[in-house]
């Protein structure tokens, strides 16, 4: 629960009643609610307004409580309230968690927030996986009241005549705490108790030891007229949820053959795939992202780079799903069986990472379900099925599903379609344009899924408008895409990350450089330097990020006029020689390797809302900081990181820290250590700082504070 804000302590002890202490107290009284007033009777009983103390403005709390905030276990997910009452007698707030299983946490005490807002600040940890509910108390404090009011009267001349009363009183409030007190500060309490009853000893020492319980009372407080707020959801999942590093390959690519022109001679299958698992698992990476491993329709295939005819060779794109050989609950004849696809499964998590599995509701023209469920599709005036346009694109390859025409049937279907694959060991689904269908139907879905195994995360590629992926993480989607591929300039880095702080409560961002369909200019231009760049920048300002292969090539050629590769592996096959670029000093691998290294050792990096940014005087840098306290040992973890954004010249900034951010007064100095280069260097609030792209164009510091 910890001790006492210093302001609380010094304002308890003042001789003049503040604006905050006068807004806090109130006197007491017995009945929380009457008759004539019941809860029911006020226009917001929600927010406690019919209560004994109102309690307003709670969070987190997701469009009224209707959605359950998420955190994920051992998180320390922020809490706030405002909460008041009348007169001059003191109060406290505090948080209780409600575990899935019924069970209530310990309370955990709210500090007061800003002097003259009422308000009450704090957090709350929940320790495992599943549904909890969580609700705001607040009660009369009456030790802080007896406190303050002691303290003002000795600090005014009164003597032992005016605190008679006061003494008695004290004692007895002292009695009642310590008995749900732990036995090792019982003590202490009992005999402030009885110094205060004990007329052969001076005043002074009468009190004295009773105002000095301020720790211990703000720690187990004898709490009156407690009064509850209404319970709010919230969803807590597994670290991985809020901290993972993703990598995504195509598995026919792994061991495949092509010849000169490109075209495929070989295959790749799961079985030649699973090596490169542990090549991702040794870069540090522990998600492995699939496209679509089912079978590829025939009709309308796309050739390479989205050529309308294909060859007969031509393996088209693994989104155009179904074939004869099957739908979604299929496996690719050319990738190998179900069996090897377990068998894929348990080599990844042999090798430390986990299956992150396509989930892409769409249909190939002979997918089983146009012939077997057509009222599943649209259907155009000439009679034909509607494919996927997104003008001037058109996607002939796929038939979009339609929701309205027999939403019952087509959930039915997804559903087993998804739980089949859980089955099989897939805890993960990365869904695939989750905006072009039914928000309704995604809420409803995941809360299923979840129901029959809360570890199955979500992650939503939405790449559309702000409040369709706001509203999807609501809802229940685990992570999300972000606009963070188009972000590069540093004004709008630091305010778009603030955007995803401030939603923090219910959509976790996960940042990706490149993906298959993306390949921005700023990677066809910026040489291998901003490769690094846009790494460091991913991985450290989001405790989520992901890349496509090809990335620590240094992969940039674009398909012209557009933001897409040249011979795009949607649509082909694309073999590598990884192994040959690492050994050829062609690689980005080690970088990514010590930068994933550094993600792991520090806890700080692991969380979003730690995320503070420090000023430097050149538009083409970035500073940033994150750090966190180990709630068991007390000790502090914090990486300081500043990044050029220019990846083609040497720039020179000065820093302006935000020191108390970084856990110092603004006077000291500390060591930072570069875990990229090993460099050391002592550091305030003021630093001249210069990158060269060619060498290094970030410094990944941590910080030390001097002994």
């Amino acid at each position: 629960m910890g001790n006492p804000p210093e302001a609380l302590k010094t304002e308890i002890a003042t001789t003049k009643p503040t604006e905050t202490e006068v807004a806090l107290s109130a006197e007491p009284v017995e009945a929380q609610e009457t008759a004539e007033t019941p809860a029911a009777s006020f226009s917001a009983p929600a927010v406690g307004l019919g209560r004994r103390f109102p309690i307003e403005s709670v969070t987190p709390q997701i469009e009224g409580g209707r959605f359950a905030a998420k955190a994920v276990v051992g998180e320390a997910v922020p809490v706030s309230a405002v909460s008041y009452r009348e007169g001059h007698a003191m109060m406290g707030t505090n948080v209780v968690l409600i575990a899935p299983d019924g069970t209530e946490r310990p309370f955990n005490r709210l500090r007061p927030g800003p002097t003259g807002t009422d308000s009450w600040l704090g957090e709350m940890r929940p320790d495992a996986v599943g549904a909890w509910r969580f609700a705001i108390e607040a009660f009369s404090d009456p030790y802080l009241t007896w406190h303050s009011a002691v303290s003002k009267k000795i600090a005014a001349g009164q003597g032992l005549e005016d605190l008679a009363n006061d003494l008695v009183e004290g004692a007895e409030l002292l009695r009642a705490a310590a008995a749900d007190m732990p036995a090792e500060e019982r003590g202490r309490v009992i005999g402030a108790a009885g110094a205060l009853a004990d007329a052969d000893i001076p005043l002074f020492a009468r009190v004295s030891p009773a105002l000095g319980l301020t720790d211990v009372l703000w720690r187990h407080p004898l709490r009156q007229q407690v009064t509850r707020s209404d319970e709010l959801p919230l969803w807590c999942d597994r670290e991985r949820a809020l901290f993972s590093a993703w990598y995504e390959f195509f598995p026919r690519s792994e061991g495949a053959v092509v010849d000169e022109l490109g075209k495929p001679v070989k295959h790749g299958t799961f079985a030649s795939a699973t090596p490169r698992l542990a090549q991702v698992a040794a870069m540090g990476f522990d998600v492995v992202y699939l496209p679509p491993i089912h079978p590829i329709g025939r009709k309308h295939r796309k050739g390479p780079n989205n050529t309308l005819v294909a060859g007969p060779q031509d393996v088209g794109s693994p989104w155009a799903i179904g074939a004869d050989e099957g739908g979604h609950d299929a496996i690719h004849p050319d990738l190998g069986t179900l069996d090897d696809f377990r068998a894929f499964i348990t080599a990844a998590h042999d090798a430390g990472v986990e299956i992150a599995m396509d989930l892409a509701l769409q249909c190939a023209p002979d997918h089983p379900w146009v012939t077997e469920h057509p009222e599943w599709f649209t259907t155009r005036a000439d009679g034909s099925i509607a494919y996927a346009e997104n003008p001037p694109k058109k996607y002939q390859d796929i038939y979009p599903l339609n929701f309205d025409n027999d939403p019952e049937g087509i959930r039915t279907e997804i559903l087993r379609v998804v739980l089949h694959w859980v089955d099989q060991g897939v805890k993960i689904f990365r869904v695939d344009n989750p905006h072009t269908k039914p928000v309704g139907f995604w809420h409803w879905i995941i809360g299923e899924v979840k129901a029959v195994d809360p570890d199955v995360l979500f992650l939503a590629e939405a790449f559309t408008r702000p409040a369709m992926m706001h509203g999807l993480g609501k809802i229940g989607f685990t992570q999300s895409y972000t606009y963070f591929t188009w972000r590069v300039e540093g004004w709008e880095i630091r305010e778009y990350v603030e955007q995803l702080i401030a939603a923090a409560d219910y959509m976790r961002p996960n940042f990706w450089p490149n993906t298959p369909d993306i390949l921005p200019v700023h990677l066809q231009q910026g040489g291998p330097p901003m490769f690094k760049i846009r790494a460091v920048l991913a991985a450290l300002l989001s405790p989520s990020w992901g890349m496509y292969a090809g990335f620590e090539l240094f992969e940039h050629i674009p398909r012209p006029g557009a933001e897409e590769y040249l011979d795009n592996e949607k649509f082909q096959l694309r073999p590598r020689d990884w192994e040959a670029a690492e050994r050829n000093g062609e690689s980005l691998a080690p970088y990514l390797r010590r930068l994933n290294q550094v993600r792991r050792e520090h806890k700080a990096l692991q969380r979003l809302r730690n995320t503070v940014f420090h000023g430097i005087d050149n538009q083409q840098m970035l500073c940033w900081s994150k750090r966190e306290t180990d709630p068991a040992t007390g000790l502090e973890d914090t990486v300081l990181v500043v990044v050029s954004l220019d990846s083609h010249n040497v720039q020179w900034g000065n820093t302006t820290l935000d020191m108390p951010a970084l856990g110092f007064d603004w006077h000291e100095r500390f060591t930072v250590r570069d875990e990229v280069t090993g460099a050391t260097f002592e550091w305030g609030q003021h630093n001249a700082v210069r990158l060269d792209p060619y060498y290094e164009p970030a410094h990944v510091f941590t910080v030390h504070r001097h002994r």
